[in-house]
């Protein structure tokens, strides 16, 4: 059996890859791991449990609510929340553990399942890794030790969870949106209730599209994977911009008065400078990948930050921030992490500290987003290669050098395999898209040849 747990849980087509017998017996071996690390002792644990609004997570909140509970869990179920406020709420209600159904930006036939550690921080490898263990022992016969009468866990609605967040949310907001048009796209998805209301307390004048989820419709043509309908909305109401999440809205991006995107990494600088002003932005540092765009680092470098870079995947950068101690960190899909605020990526705190900055300077987000210059980026997909050899193949070594010579200190080359599927990703930035065209076509030849 290969390994269940990616870098965002467990995650596969419902009731196809992620069945209900699959979700229930990794919730059991979740209370089990949990317990065996001493969070258990002396108490009955607890946990919380929410979902987005795909229909197949109606079934699958079932099979984690009986799990647990048959462990002898007691549940706090939230309902549909976003996942940053499924792991806020683990940390606020001093429960054992979380847990959150979602696929993220995933089209609506797939689900996922992801579990939230005491304080509503994401599972570090070799605890996923021993769930997977312990899981797969009592899936091939071992039984699992099941309490009974008054021992096994009790579940109750938590409909207070919405409320909490919210007031979370508004307490991170260092100043009021009054003045601001907003346009938020909420995916139909699991920010569909949260968001609307957070930014109109806010003081936000707002107008919603993709608020209406009805468990089939999350993701379909709209969101942070799909910003056309939300740059039309944007012109279309004279907004000042706009806001977009994906379906469990961890992720934000947004689109400026022009209707032009603005990425994740154009926020991240956008935040960086306005949490230096106010001397949140500690050591002086922001976190990202190795993806990020070259013009961020050019940028930061301008305005005397600190960049930090690891691997991709929001979870390194979420372990780099805590083992240091930094305050802002992320990715260019969206996912921003504030420390002081969340344990994770929240789309919806992250919108509202950049609407923030939009009302407390009076400057447009076009004007601010300007602080850095995107260069242009090509990414190239190498199929049905030997991605096991990118690190040390001598030829593929002389095709990136010669590249990094011709690109100069304008461009840069990224050779990435790919963690799921048999393929090499070529990305290359140059001060001109048709330098970093040609230099990514070729690099993506010397990928076949050298490793086809």
């Amino acid at each position: 059996m290969g390994r269940l747990f990616g870098t965002d849980g467990v995650r596969g087509v419902a009731n196809a890859d992620l069945t209900a017998e699959l979700t229930l017996g990794l919730s059991v071996a979740a209370a089990h791991v949990l317990a065996e690390a001493g969070t258990f002792e002396g108490h009955r644990p607890t946990a919380v449990v929410g979902r987005d609004p795909r229909a197949s997570g109606e079934f699958l909140e079932a099979a984690v609510v009986a799990g647990l509970a048959s462990a002898g869990v007691d549940v706090l179920r939230v309902g549909v929340l976003p996942t940053p406020a499924v792991a806020y709420l683990t940390g606020a209600l001093g429960a054992d553990l979380g847990v959150m159904l979602s696929a993220s930006h995933n089209a609506m036939p797939d689900n996922g399942v992801k579990f939230f550690a005491r304080g509503g921080h994401k599972l570090a490898d070799e605890l996923e890794d021993r769930i997977e263990s312990v899981y797969e022992e009592h899936r091939t016969g071992a039984p699992w030790d099941r309490p009974t009468g008054s021992g096994v866990g009790r579940v109750r609605s938590y409909e207070e969870g919405f409320e909490q967040y919210v007031d979370h949310l508004l307490a991170a907001v260092p100043n009021r949106l009054e003045g601001l048009k907003v346009v938020l796209d909420e995916a139909h998805g699991a920010a569909a209730r949260v968001s609307p209301e957070v930014f109109t307390r806010a003081g936000a004048d707002i107008v919603t599209i993709g608020a209406e989820p009805d468990g089939l419709n999350i993701n379909d043509g709209c969101g942070s994977t799909h910003l056309d309908l939300l740059k039309a909305a944007v012109l279309e109401h004279g907004a000042d911009l706009g806001i977009a999440h994906d379906g469990d809205a961890d992720r934000c991006l947004a689109v400026d008065h022009t209707g032009a995107e603005v990425d994740g990494d154009q926020i991240l600088a956008v935040l960086a400078l306005a949490m230096r002003e106010r001397s949140e932005l500690r050591s002086d540092t922001v976190v990202a990948t190795v993806m990020s765009n070259l013009g961020f680092k050019l940028a930061m470098e301008r305005e005397g930050v600190s960049l930090v870079q690891t691997a991709v995947g929001d979870r390194y950068v979420l372990e780099e921030m805590k083992e240091h101690d930094y305050a802002l960190g992320g990715e260019q899909s969206g996912h921003v992490i504030i420390l002081d605020h969340a344990t994770t990526g929240d789309g919806t705190l992250t919108g509202l500290l950049l609407a923030a900055r939009v009302a407390q300077t009076g400057r447009t987000l076009r004007d601010l987003a300007s602080v850095m210059e995107r260069l242009p980026q090509v990414l190239i997909n190498v199929p049905d290669v030997d991605r096991s050899r990118v690190s040390t193949s001598a030829e593929l070594a002389s095709a990136v050098g010669e590249a990094e010579r011709e690109l100069g200190s304008t461009g840069r080359v990224l050779l990435r395999p790919s963690g799921t599927e048999p393929l090499v990703r070529v990305m290359v930035e140059a001060a001109d898209i048709d330098q970093a065209r040609a230099v990514a076509g070729r690099l993506a030849d010397a990928v076949k040849s050298a490793l086809g």
